[in-house]
């Protein structure tokens, strides 16, 4: 797929006020979650089956530009307090375009991490495909992908300004639900 055959939507986001260009169809609750090929910390690869445990378990992925901001190490480390809030069924996981190296950093610098890291550096094929890849900066929008094992997406929330955080109880809530 070429750039210029990925759909895009002008002015989906901002940054710090400014409009921003998402790359990648709309999504939406009920369609049938696209494909991707997301990076382990072990550097292996995460398809959706293997993400799904083979429709085993739903998936809350808790996508953010870059662990080394901000707001999205205050947004993990509110996703990963609030863990025991889901059911067994829900593997949780934040993905981001940082490198496996960066997210185990990341993770060692903080206490007690049990969210799995994803890293979509390789090929963008998750932000591409999910609709998430902010044109103008080369990273993913901050959003929450909610995937039933039946491999539809559940519940899909993209904050609208890219600094600003998600409603993490509506993200919990669809979570649980899809399990």
């Amino acid at each position: 797929m070429t750039v210029d055959s990925v759909p895009s939507r002008s002015g989906a986001i901002t940054f710090k006020g400014k409009p921003m260009t998402l790359l990648g169809p709309e999504l939406r609750a009920g369609d049938p979650a696209p494909q991707f090929a997301l990076t382990g910390s072990d550097l292996a690869p995460v398809n959706l089956e293997i993400l799904l445990d083979d429709g085993k378990r739903a998936a809350l992925l808790i996508v953010v530009p870059s662990l080394d901001t901000s707001v999205c190490s205050l947004e993990s480390q509110k996703f990963n307090a609030r863990l025991g809030e889901l059911p067994a069924g829900v593997r949780a996981a934040v993905v981001s375009m940082d490198l496996p190296f960066a997210q185990a950093r990341w993770c060692g610098a903080q206490s007690d991490i049990k969210l799995e890291m994803l890293s979509d550096y390789r090929d963008r094929s998750f932000g591409t495909n999910y609709g998430l890849v902010i044109g103008e900066l080369g990273l993913l929008a901050r959003a929450i992908v909610v995937i039933g094992k039946d491999k539809n997406v559940a519940y899909v929330q993209i904050v609208p300004e890219v600094t600003g955080e998600p409603d993490y109880d509506a993200a919990l809530k669809a979570a649980a639900a899809a399990a």
